[in-house]
């Protein structure tokens, strides 16, 4: 009899688990696998490869420089089109810890080799650049797409680990 009890328990565990599973509400990316930065990531025919990121408190100089609520984050990245026919890069998105998430900036101006936002790649090719993104300064997962229609669509998140580089030191002065 004893079996038989712990097979019940079992069970009923078994189905309060996915009960909480089905009801759960997921956090933007859950769905997606994680690769690291540097590795290829194959989305649909797009393969996404991000080579590294910078940090900057404001682009371009002057009074015209474009100063961010937070801070300006940029990726390499490249894109290439494994597929048949042209294909739009679609918006990529940034995931935090928690789960929020911040949209690319629809303008690069001020930003050298930017990606652009309305972006297509041909078959057999690759496009190369860099996306801008204004947010706190931590570690974040790069949401990237295909190129389906919504509710078909496929994702895989990039991890961007915290990257500053040390600022140069000052000459002491009279030297």
């Amino acid at each position: 009899m004893y079996p038989k009890r712990v097979l019940i328990v079992a069970l009923l565990a078994l189905a309060g688990a996915l009960l909480n599973l089905g009801c759960s509400s997921q956090r933007p990316g859950a769905d997606a696998r994680a690769y690291r930065m540097g590795d290829p990531v194959a989305v649909g025919a797009l393969v996404y490869n991000v080579s590294d990121t910078e940090w900057l408190d404001q682009l371009g100089s002057g009074p015209s420089a474009r100063i961010p609520q937070n801070r300006f984050l940029l990726i390499r990245l490249t894109v290439t089109n494994g597929g048949a026919s042209n294909s739009a890069i679609p918006e990529m998105t940034l995931v935090d810890s928690r789960g929020q998430t911040y949209h690319e900036l629809t303008e690069g101006q001020e930003v050298d080799e930017w990606l652009g936002y309305l972006r297509t790649v041909s078959p057999a090719q690759t496009e190369r650049g860099r996306v801008l993104f204004d947010v706190p300064t931590g570690a974040y997962r790069l949401r990237v797409t295909n190129d389906a229609e919504p509710g078909s669509e496929r994702a895989a998140l990039i991890e961007i680990p915290l990257q500053i580089s040390p600022a140069l030191p000052t000459p002491p002065a009279g030297r």
